[in-house]
């Protein structure tokens, strides 16, 4: 009922800057969540950043000072502003969307962000 479009990955050398988007089409009520998610090789899936409707933010500590999370109500999208980006945030990253009052999860494909050395 809820699909995710991500966009935004990519290549890019340590230091450098992406952005990625996530637009939710389908039943998508207003009470919600929005926010990344990301995997490395080998390693669990862990939380990024979390945005609400009424705008309240949450960040990893790795990523708190370079990555910064928005969200459009009107086009149910989300973004993630990454600066000064390390190896160590190469994972593949996914969009979620969270619905508040059942706790219903759902999740993007992922898109792959490569930060090289």
């Amino acid at each position: 009922q809820v699909q995710l479009a991500e966009s935004g990955g990519g290549l890019v050398q340590a230091g450098g800057s992406l952005r990625l988007s996530c637009a939710a089409s389908g039943s998508i009520f207003s009470n919600n969540a929005m926010g990344w998610y990301r995997q490395a090789p080998g390693k669990q899936r862990e939380l990024v950043s979390t945005i609400t409707s009424s705008g309240r933010t949450n960040y990893a500590d790795s990523v708190k000072g370079r990555f910064a999370i928005s969200r459009d109500n009107a086009k149910n999208t989300v973004y993630l502003q990454m600066n000064s980006l390390k190896p160590e945030d190469t994972a593949v990253y996914y969009c979620n969307v969270r619905i508040l009052i059942s706790n219903m999860n759902y999740w993007g494909k992922g898109t792959l962000v490569t930060v090289s050395s």
